[in-house]
């Protein structure tokens, strides 16, 4: 009999959804906010349908999903669903791992809510909705964004505050973008028949990360605790003065949820901008001479640089750069400023091909390139799917 099943990965303003049969995606659908609206994108055989619905109906999207799947003939009821798969991004050991989400997991949730309300909040709100269409007797699995970092080294792991707060209160560095970032060395590894001994990936997108890969293993990355760590990002902050931070919460006078708030949401791209934090949009106002953009995007890629020479460090060498993500997939002119100066590492890419290149995979590296430059687009719906059907068997 072949299992059907739900894979559910939120946003703190959008939420996507698929329903698998066994290993083929069948349906997806794309809820957000579109000039202050909330609408549903949905994509069935061949077909892409857009339409309006209401704030309701995006809280309660689980409803507007079934409803959908009945009305396409995909499912005769809710019943005919076996289990959900959703995305949870939160820090703890306990978290390092897939599992069933129960009275314990909930539990473990609601304490790590207070560390990262943004991330994880939105994903508890759904799991809350899905069990109210769902049987008790139907499973909805907690799929990390932390697992694929479970092999980083304690050593790589700690933070040099004291030993016995670390482990008391479980602070080490966890990472995040695992799902992303085993998404795309799996199609790396397709791609080029063979995956490299050492690989650094660079998801960049609206939240954005580096991470070294030894052996087809996580080994260091840049996100620490929470994701607000490593490099500037399209609204965080990323590295930090801890100093810094206790300055800034005496001369602005905030909370720490405010500082939260104002870390996750008025920084990075945005902050240093002042005018977006979209990159396509920073790179117009950059022809338009507009100095800060200049400023917020150099700040970006030279910290994207020196990540990846960290990495290298950490790896002995590169033999393949992965891009991924938004920025990654589809900007040449960030994709060659970040890889610029970098020769001393083997990297050179082809600017012909690279300029070329707007989301399609492949190498963009010169053939005397010691190290291999991939472009390769990430799959985490895909990725979920695997680790849930893996779960559900």
């Amino acid at each position: 009999m072949n299992r059907k099943y739900l894979i559910v990965n939120t946003g703190s303003a959008s939420k996507k959804y698929a329903f698998y049969n066994e290993t083929e995606r069948v349906y997806t659908a794309h809820f957000e906010f579109e000039n202050g609206k909330p609408i549903v994108t949905e994509f069935f055989k061949d077909e892409k349908r857009k339409k309006s619905i209401t704030k309701t109906q995006f809280i309660k999207a689980i409803g507007v999903i079934i409803d959908s799947l009945i009305e396409k003939k995909i499912i005769n009821s809710k019943e005919d669903i076996d289990c959900a798969g959703v995305r949870i991004v939160a820090p703890g050991e306990y978290f390092l791992k897939n599992k069933i989400i129960d009275k314990e997991y909930l539990k473990m949730t609601d304490l790590a809510l207070q560390k990262v309300p943004l991330h994880l909040g939105p994903a508890l709100e759904e799991i809350k909705n899905i069990k109210t269409f769902f049987n008790p007797n139907k499973p909805i699995f907690g799929i990390s964004d932390s697992a694929f970092h479970a092999t980083i080294p304690e050593y790589a792991r700690f933070y040099a505050i004291p030993i016995k707060d670390s482990r008391k209160i479980g602070l080490y560095q966890y990472g995040y973008h695992g799902i992303s970032i085993q998404s795309v060395v799996s199609r790396a590894k397709k791609i080029l028949g063979k995956l490299p001994n050492k690989v650094i990936v660079c998801h960049l997108g609206g939240g954005a990360s580096v991470t070294a890969v030894l052996n087809g293993e996580s080994v260091n990355t840049s996100m620490g605790f929470t994701p607000l760590e490593g490099l500037v990002m399209a609204t965080r902050v990323g590295d930090i003065d801890p100093g810094a931070v206790l300055f800034l919460s005496e001369k602005l006078k905030k909370t720490n949820k405010e500082l939260e708030h104002y870390f996750n949401n008025k920084c990075g791209l945005l902050g240093i901008s002042g005018k977006s934090d979209d990159l396509r949009k920073l790179i117009e106002h950059e022809k338009e001479g507009h100095q800060d953009s200049t400023l917020a995007l150099e700040v970006y890629t030279n910290k994207i640089k020196q990540y990846i020479g960290r990495m290298s460090a950490v790896l002995g060498g590169v033999d393949l750069i992965i891009l991924a993500g938004t920025v990654g997939e589809r900007s040449p002119i960030i994709r060659e400023r970040i890889c610029k100066n970098l020769e001393y590492l083997g990297i050179e890419i082809d600017k012909k091909i690279n300029n070329k290149n707007c989301g399609e995979e492949t190498l963009i590296n010169k053939s005397d390139s010691k190290c291999k430059v991939l472009i390769v687009k990430t799959d985490e719906m895909e990725e979920m799917a695997k680790t849930t059907l893996s779960l559900l068997k």
